[in-house]
């Protein structure tokens, strides 16, 4: 059954009643083709109209549906031969960041990215996709076995992020992201990220120092989440959607502000509508980056990347 947002309950309501046409058409009762399709067509044209014209926070929503595309469904739909490797070779394997060898459309690849999970059980496996410090080590660990064989490292942002636990901490958990964040931007070999769902804070950019950062239209990336803001504000986590209309965590703001490259468009109704599509738009656009940037040396690929990140904060600066 397809979960509604709050938002699109008038589209929810159309669906609705197309289902009992359908059923009642079905079960031998008049022929209702005609006011069936009528009906979707109308769909369609509610869709795009309430798509196009989503506020931050509604944005905000989409990037958190439960039924967008996670990594395992970008690994299943775009990499072939995938083998993961697991633990950081120092404490143990964090599942809320899974990554290992593949083949991207013909290219030999490092590929990781977060995992959030769909049921109850895969939830708590990956831990909501909220990384220890593990898994950054782990992270840190398939970048430098990248640079070791040349390959290409492809990543996929998706948190709320890094798990803030006590055992985290006491393991170094900022230590770990700023190591893993170094890391990408110190990188000899093509590297590119793509926000799909979340980007929150440390724990996404972890996985984002690259080269060409993308991200999906109705993603968001953000320093602290909207509800953290409007916490610390306000004092009042109720407040996340005045703290969402401020702090321009959307994909047309951060394109702006060069936070990031390129937009990906995803499919009318958001990639939950159609992953089959969303999910070759992003390896479409993967690859025509990728191919941008083989043309470039080893010693331009990290000046590059550094200049990219320098120039973060200075847009519109005199």
């Amino acid at each position: 059954m397809r979960h509604y947002l709050e938002f699109e309950r008038p589209i929810a309501d159309l669906e609705a009643k197309i289902e009992e046409l359908s059923a009642l058409s079905s079960s031998g009762g008049a022929n209702l083709d005609i006011e069936i399709r009528a009906l979707r067509e109308r769909t369609q044209v509610l869709i795009r109209e309430t798509y196009d014209r989503l506020e931050p926070w509604q944005k905000t929503m989409v990037a958190r549906h439960p039924e967008r595309p996670h990594l395992v469904d970008y690994l299943n739909g775009l990499i072939e031969d995938f083998v993961e490797l697991r633990g950081d070779r120092k404490f143990g394997d964090d599942q809320a960041i899974v990554g290992g060898l593949g083949r991207f459309r013909g290219r030999s690849v490092v590929v990781m990215g977060h995992e959030k999970g769909r049921d109850t059980n895969s939830r708590l496996r990956h831990n909501f996709g909220m990384a220890r410090p593990e898994g950054y080590r782990k992270a840190v660990r398939l970048m430098d076995m990248a640079e070791q064989y040349g390959l290409p490292v492809i990543t996929f942002v998706d948190t709320a992020g890094a798990y803030p636990g006590i055992g985290a901490e006491e393991r170094g958990q900022a230590e770990a992201i700023a190591r893993s964040t170094e890391r990408g931007l110190t990188l000899k070999v093509p590297f590119v990220a793509t926000v799909t769902g979340e980007g929150g804070s440390g724990g996404a950019i972890a996985l984002a120092a690259a080269n060409r950062v993308l991200i999906l239209e109705h993603s968001i990336y953000s320093v602290i989440s909207p509800e953290g803001a409007a916490s610390i504000l306000w004092r009042d986590g109720s407040r996340a959607k005045d703290a969402a209309d401020q702090m321009k965590i959307t994909a047309t703001d951060l394109l702006k502000l060069g936070i990031v490259d390129r937009i990906i468009e995803e499919p009318a109704g958001g990639a939950h509508a159609d992953k089959d599509a969303a999910i070759k738009k992003v390896g479409d656009v993967v690859e025509s980056e990728l191919q941008a940037l083989d043309y470039l040396s080893p010693d331009q690929l990290v000046a590059q990347r550094a200049e990219r990140f320098y120039k973060i904060g200075q847009t519109g600066l005199v």
